[in-house]
């Protein structure tokens, strides 16, 4: 199974380093030195992780045959794609890969059912999962604790407590009622 574990951002100086967008909870892993990982476009790949070290906060790597500022700008915007046992399961019990949670039924601690997971959206503030509504149409759950208290994979069930709000139908959030969607909420 192939798992997306960071985004490639932009060049840091001239010797072909370049910042990521980490998507994975075991960077220490999946982006080692060494580690070959597959690309989309699947045309900038496979590449191979020569160096990686922390500055300011931000991982740089360094790809093998990337030497330059030019050759790292190029890689801008690629997704950088680890081979993952489906099997394999991250050390603490309490996180998930993508895989596990997509398909998994919501419903509330009532058993009252909401829908199903789509997607698992990673922003930078907080993870969110995708959820299908049953008539149509979708909700964002943030995914803490106090609000997705159990993920049970053996009924692939995932248990919500929402606060009061959170399942109600929101203007705009589909772009039904014509707006571009500048204005989502966020601050």
């Amino acid at each position: 199974m192939e798992l997306v574990v960071a985004r490639i951002g932009r060049a840091h100086g001239i010797k072909g380093e370049v910042t990521v967008e980490v998507r994975t909870d075991e960077p220490e892993v999946r982006l080692a030195p060494g580690a070959v990982l597959a690309t989309d476009p699947p045309g900038t790949g496979p590449l191979t992780i020569e160096t990686g070290r922390v500055h300011s906060g931000r991982l740089l790597l360094r790809f093998s045959g990337v030497a330059d500022r030019s050759a790292a700008e190029a890689l801008r915007n690629t997704l950088l794609i680890a081979e993952v046992d489906p099997q394999e399961t991250p050390e603490d019990p309490e996180e998930y890969y993508d895989h596990q949670l997509i398909d998994l039924d919501v419903v509330t601690r009532d058993g009252t059912e909401v829908g199903r997971i789509t997607e698992i959206s990673h922003l930078p503030y907080q993870d969110l999962l995708v959820v299908a509504r049953p008539g149509g149409g979708e909700v964002l759950i943030p995914f803490v604790h106090e609000i997705v208290p159990e993920i049970d994979l053996a009924e692939q069930r995932a248990v919500i407590d929402p606060p009061p709000g959170l399942l109600e139908e929101q203007p705009g959030v589909d772009g039904a009622d014509g707006a571009d969607g500048a204005e989502d909420g966020r601050r």
